[in-house]
């Protein structure tokens, strides 16, 4: 079906279209944008080869104003239709995500990166709980290895261990290890948990698998485009969760921590490990994403 204007559009016009179609089309939003209006102006200044942080307001010289030719908007129609037919993440369409204002190389190989942990990187929140001991970093289920590289940046004094158990995550982080001039830094590792990572971890890093299996069987088409491997935690979403918080004392030094991800899964964590002393770390999806626990309190489980 065409949407080619008979008259020129304006990139306004056009991303507002693009916003009407992507909204009409009942997809589902999350990686990287929350709504269609956003999305809608990812893609369109993508396709057009602008900066995705153009002006798109009402001033005299904005981008919103400038016109499309015939053959930019049949590009960007048929992307958007791409966007609705496939229903595949926009990040898979245009192999780029952003976290915390850093651009990542990302295909149907991993996961789309959208950790809170990345806020927490970038804000210095857990700062307090790090100190001069910290040395060693590891950044489990590390997917596009977003998280290791903007570690890396964080925290410059600081070696980082990417690791996951599947070799094209890890082929997809090897692109972003090297695009960001790391690789004397970020080290990769494929592992199966922890079993190949004996440490000892200052810090370790962790956004796992652990959407639980009703929710799994609820996902939208774009959740279910990515590794399901990089999302199902098993019944109630805590499988890899238990094995890590097993393994993780003996591998880490005295005063490390770890910095977990448990997404919408708190009620079903807290079921799992009702004694267990954590901190829960406020981001913007509020304060009950992310929590870090300490080896002390780990091994007060044993």
């Amino acid at each position: 079906m065409s949407h080619t204007p008979t008259q020129p559009l304006t990139v306004a016009a056009t991303v507002a279209q693009a916003a009407q179609r992507l909204s009409s089309a009942g997809l589902a939003f999350g990686h990287g944008t929350t709504n269609a209006e956003d999305e809608a102006a990812w893609l369109v200044l993508w396709r057009l080869g602008l900066p995705l942080d153009s002006d798109l307001s009402d001033a005299p010289d904005s981008t919103a104003r400038r016109t499309l030719t015939a053959e930019e908007a049949a590009a960007v129609d048929a992307l958007i239709d791409q966007r609705i037919q496939t229903r595949k993440p926009a990040a898979y369409l245009t192999h780029e995500a952003w976290l915390q204002g850093v651009p990542f190389y990302v295909d149907e190989r991993a996961i789309v990166p959208r950790s809170f942990i990345a806020e927490l990187l970038a804000d210095g929140s857990i700062d307090d709980f790090l100190g001069e001991h910290t040395r060693r970093v590891l950044d489990l289920c590390t997917g596009n290895g977003s998280l290791a590289i903007l570690a890396a940046m964080a925290y410059p004094e600081v070696e980082v261990t990417g690791a996951d158990i599947s070799a094209d995550a890890l082929a997809v982080a090897r692109i972003n290890v090297d695009k960001h001039g790391l690789a004397q830094r970020v080290q990769l590792q494929i592992s199966d948990g922890m079993e190949s990572l004996p440490g000892p971890w200052d810090l370790i890093l962790c956004n796992p698998p652990y959407v639980n299996a009703q929710s799994m069987s609820n996902l939208p088409a774009e959740y279910r485009a990515e590794p399901e491997l990089a999302l199902a935690g098993g019944t109630d979403g805590m499988d890899f969760i238990r094995r890590l918080l097993r393994d993780a004392p003996a591998r880490m030094s005295e005063h490390a921590v770890l910095v977990l991800e448990i997404g919408n899964e708190r009620e079903f964590f807290e079921a799992a490990f009702p004694t267990l002393p954590v901190f829960w770390i406020e981001t913007s999806a509020g304060e009950d994403q992310v929590l870090l626990v300490t080896r002390q309190a780990l091994l007060g489980q044993g």
